[in-house]
């Protein structure tokens, strides 16, 4: 039977808390990125607060599965960086429970929180982009003069093709207004060329009035055919001339079924039964096309008899084409010309247009398999972001909005960068979809995996003393003793014997010197193959301390004060880097590698031979306080 500790509420309590009002600012940073692309559509239109309220409505709605898992990240992170400030974490631990039991209860939370992100993908989310896209072409439609692009020609006025060189959105002035007038037909277009203008909405809202500065226009007097010849025309120069134009800005709503084809409106199985129809209409165009190409005038017919081959292998071997070339006229090979070039040109626009449409079917194939994986992946997304941030947070022990916040907008990018870039990938047909939309997936559960395990085991990887410290080790940094007189001692030290024991370290230390020749550069090629180990710094460094941590219970400061004065001996640095005899012959071969190496373990060498001079001077000053045996 499941029965739900206390622990588990207490958690889950915790983690709800948290991600209510992390969900709440990760939505509304979405939705201020998504008014933001649509911020010029949306000013000024005079649009009803209704409206606005649908728009935001709807966006909302569409954004929700995309504020999900960096909610879920942000909310983790904090969560389990709450329990580690507060020792909660340790004091779980120490009470025998293990990291994925404590993430068990947040790990079924998140996996309901998928279900609910991919009922937003597959269900709500596919009507909400269908009034959303709808809303925004009906946005865009409604007030005209500020959505007329520049240097392109503008078509969403009824009759009239406008084109701007340039427009100031502050005044609201175009220049180079360029207007074709095609109420009455194309062949009889008024056209009208100013050097400025303004359009404004009538009071009614009915009527674009048109104010223009210096310019002309160009009408015909009659109705004529196209064919016509000398047909005449009015032509007037003005300085300045206003023009009405009818035109209903009142906010229309226009027909739902525009947003029909698109992929991100269908669910997945209306978007598997569009791949399967798009799929069998591709593969109908593309034997047709093979067909056509076949059986085309500028192809070799395929279905020749014996005889016929023989024919034209005879014709082509006793006729030669440029022979016949060279011997014919000017215009003649003029002729020939033009027809080959007019027969190429003719086949380079045929196969274009065939290139063209297979392409816009094979890549609206691609776009609604990118959406069909995506409902899964983005739901997955939830659950790998809380392995990723749960485990982070129990290492870093950070709680808040510092650390967190700043970790979880990295991850996110990162997530982000790699997901962009294998969307494109796909889309544009240069991956195979799955691979593509599954990239950052695959990436990141790796990832979870390994921080989930390495939180699990209480590791350091993202302890940032233990990465000092190593890189303290490679650039020859070391520490210095911080001892003080003791408040209270247990233990004396054995005054007695200790002098015996300096006098013995310094004797190990001067015949170290001697054996060892630190001072000296060492041969390259037995630094590298020598296999026998340096135990004997090993036993200095055991000796020296033992006598330092019993001296420390020392009454006298003096002596407290000399035993900060004994270096903290690096036992390894004056030795092969590795502890793999492959690896260090690998490192000698590496000629610039080994001499880099070569000349550390020189200085280290160096500084150990000063190391033992100054524990012989450091014993001599300790045995001479310790043979005054004053304040001991």
């Amino acid at each position: 039977m499941l029965r739900i500790k206390r622990l588990d509420i207490f958690i889950i309590k915790s983690f709800l808390t948290l991600f209510a009002g992390t969900f709440l600012i990760c939505l509304f940073i979405f939705m201020m990125q998504f008014l933001w692309r649509f911020v010029d559509d949306l000013v000024g239109k005079g649009l009803e607060m209704t409206v606005m309220g649908q728009f935001f409505f709807y966006a909302g709605l569409t954004l929700v599965p995309a504020a999900l898992p960096l909610a879920i990240l942000l909310a983790s992170l904090i969560t389990f960086g709450n329990f580690g400030e507060r020792y909660e974490l340790l004091a779980m631990k120490a009470a025998g429970i293990s990291l994925l039991q404590i993430m068990r209860p947040l790990a079924v939370l998140v996996c309901i929180l998928c279900c609910i992100s991919f009922y937003f993908q597959n269900v709500i989310g596919p009507m909400a982009q269908e009034k959303l896209g709808t809303l925004l072409i009906s946005v865009k439609q409604k007030s005209p003069e500020l959505d007329i692009p520049e240097g392109a020609f503008y078509s969403d006025i009824p009759g009239y093709q406008i084109k701007v060189g340039k427009k100031n959105r502050k005044t609201g002035m175009l220049y180079d207004v360029l207007i074709y007038n095609l109420k009455d037909g194309a062949e009889n277009a008024h056209i009208i060329y100013a050097d400025s203008g303004k359009m404004e909405m009538t009071a009614d809202k009915q009527h674009l009035n048109l104010h223009l500065y210096y310019g002309e226009l160009f009408e015909n007097l009659k109705s004529q055919n196209v064919k016509s010849q000398n047909v005449p025309y009015r032509r007037e120069s003005f300085s300045e001339k206003r023009s009405i134009i009818e035109f209903d800005s009142d906010f229309n709503m226009v027909d739902a079924s525009i947003m029909s084809n698109q992929a991100t409106t269908k669910d997945m199985k209306y978007l598997q039964t569009s791949i399967d129809s798009m799929v069998l209409i591709g593969d109908s165009i593309g034997r047709q096309y093979f067909k056509e190409v076949r059986t085309s005038t500028y192809s070799i017919p395929n279905k020749l008899t014996k005889e016929d081959s023989l024919k034209l292998e005879k014709a082509g071997a006793s006729l030669n084409i440029d022979s016949v070339f060279e011997a014919s006229t000017l215009a003649q090979k003029q002729r020939v010309i033009n027809a080959a070039t007019s027969r190429t040109e003719s086949l380079k626009s045929d196969f274009g247009f065939k290139n063209y449409t297979m392409e816009g079917n094979d890549y609206q194939i691609r776009r609604h398999k990118i959406e069909w994986h995506k409902k899964i992946t983005i739901s997955l997304s939830c659950l790998l972001f809380f392995f990723i941030g749960a485990p982070l947070g129990g290492i870093i022990r950070k709680g808040g909005l510092g650390m967190p916040v700043i970790i979880s907008v990295l991850m996110f990018i990162i997530y982000y960068v790699i997901d962009n870039a294998g969307y494109k990938m796909a889309r544009d047909g240069h991956w195979i979809v799955w691979t593509g939309v599954w990239l950052s997936s695959a990436i990141l559960a790796p990832l979870g995996i390994f921080l989930t395990y390495k939180s699990n085991k209480d590791s350091v990887v993202l302890n940032a003393d233990a990465y000092i410290n190593f890189f303290k080790r490679i650039a020859g940094i070391r520490s210095v003793r911080h001892l003080s007189r003791k408040e209270v001692i247990i233990h004396d030290p054995n005054y007695a014997i200790i002098p015996e024991k300096l006098a013995q370290l310094t004797d190990i230390c001067q015949k170290y010197i001697k054996s060892k020749k630190l001072t000296k550069a060492p041969n390259y090629f037995k630094l590298w193959f020598r296999t026998s180990r340096d135990n004997q710094i090993k036993q200095i460094n055991e000796q020296l301390e033992s006598l330092v941590e019993e001296l420390s219970n020392s009454h006298s400061a003096t002596i407290v004060n000399l035993l900060n004065n004994y270096p903290i001996i690096p036992i390894y640095a004056h030795l092969r880097p590795f502890r793999l005899y492959w690896l260090n012959i690998i490192t000698a071969i590496i000629l610039p590698l080994g001499l880099f190496f070569y000349i550390r373990i020189w200085i280290f060498r160096y500084r150990l031979s000063k190391d033992m001079e100054r524990i012989i001077k450091n014993n001599e000053l300790v045995a001479h306080v310790i043979s005054e045996g004053k304040n001991l």
